[in-house]
């Protein structure tokens, strides 16, 4: 040995050392999911019907937003089912889609290709809450929208409102 240097004596190292015991074994069953015991990523319990009645009304807003940003239908039409900031986005897109397509915005220009709905997931995060991903097809071509919606009682006039709506 050298002076000054220290040399620590050698230890056999397991041939396991440093690894997870993973059952590598391929499985050829589906997962079985009990509806009642795994609620998904809702915060709340829901029942299946009232989360069907609201995916489906957050489709029809969905394809509405997306005719409007594309030019064809006016941003009025959705102004009693958004937030003054969600109704203020959907106007400003409206037009920037318009200028640089040259065209005026909401005037019923036809689309070459038309947006649709493809599926809505929808997460209840309070009762009268819910946060819902939407994706949107353009042809070949998808694009995901996130939206938050709330429930405003009003005198026998409940609806919902969109109060968040992020593209993506």
């Amino acid at each position: 040995m050298s002076e000054g240097v220290l040399t620590l004596p050698r230890v056999p190292v397991a041939d396991v050392q440093g690894t997870l015991a993973l059952d590598l074994a391929p499985r050829h069953d589906p997962p079985t999911i009990d509806a009642e015991t795994m609620p998904g990523a809702d915060v709340i319990p829901i029942d299946a019907r009232r989360r069907r009645e609201v995916e489906r009304w957050a489709a029809r807003f969905a394809q509405a937003a997306a005719e409007i940003v594309g030019g064809d239908r006016p941003a009025s039409q959705l102004v009693r089912w958004t937030s003054a900031a969600v109704h203020a986005d959907l106007e400003r897109r409206a037009q920037a889609v318009a200028r640089a397509g040259a065209h005026a915005a909401g005037q019923g220009r036809v689309q070459s290709v038309r947006p649709r709905v493809a599926g809505v997931r929808s997460c209840f995060v309070g009762e009268w809450t819910v946060e819902a991903s939407i994706r949107l097809r353009y042809g070949d071509r998808s694009r995901a929208v996130a939206a938050r919606f709330e429930r405003v009682p009003g005198g026998g006039d409940d609806r919902w409102v969109c109060t968040a709506l992020e593209w993506v």
